[in-house]
């Protein structure tokens, strides 16, 4: 008995080159017809089912901001002592807490409290910055908006407030953020 690898180099005519397997006629109607159903199948949910962002009456308030917090506490002067005890390399004459506050934000609509959140600091040793992100969709027109923020747990009161009236159009989209070096609370 013959292996096979003979049989089929056999039956096949001398001359004709070897045809390559699933490049067929059948092979390329059936990728041409794969490749229309999913052109097919994008083009259906590319308008098919309506997203509406806001209603037409809407705008949206978004609070998105990222601050750090004051250090927790004060820093510490060390004694000669305390420097004597420690390795050389370590020997800093003041010692700061690593860990910072959390920050508070309240903010008010038309004198009611929309939201009021507080976000711990970011990071292993609580050093890093604080986040907060809030979507908050309202009826278009006038607003009484009261910002206010904390970032020292030292301090009982808000240590940046913004008061402010705005004129919401429909579908607007109002920013609440926090820069420093703009004295504080923004509105874009």
């Amino acid at each position: 008995m013959a292996p096979s690898s003979d049989i089929t180099a056999a039956s096949a005519r001398p001359g004709t080159p070897a045809r390559e397997p699933g490049r067929g006629p059948r092979a390329v109607l059936g990728q041409v017809l794969l490749y229309g159903l999913f052109a097919a199948v994008i083009a259906v949910f590319s308008h098919a089912p309506t997203y509406r962002h806001l209603a037409a009456d809407e705008a949206l308030i978004k609070l998105s901001l990222v601050h750090t917090g004051k250090p927790v506490g004060d820093c510490k002067r060390q004694t000669a002592e305390e420097l004597a005890k420690l390795p050389p390399n370590m020997r800093a004459p003041t010692t700061c807490p690593r860990e910072r506050s959390p920050v508070t934000v309240e903010l008010d609509i038309d004198g009611a409290v929309a939201v009021r959140v507080t976000a711990p600091p970011s990071g292993l040793s609580r050093d890093g910055a604080s986040a907060i992100y809030q979507r908050l969709p309202v009826k278009a027109g006038a607003r009484e908006l009261r910002v206010q923020l904390r970032d020292d747990v030292r301090s009982a009161g808000f240590a940046y407030t913004l008061d402010r009236r705005v004129t919401l159009a429909p579908a607007q989209v109002l920013v609440i953020d926090f820069d420093a070096e703009k004295g504080g609370i923004t509105l874009q």
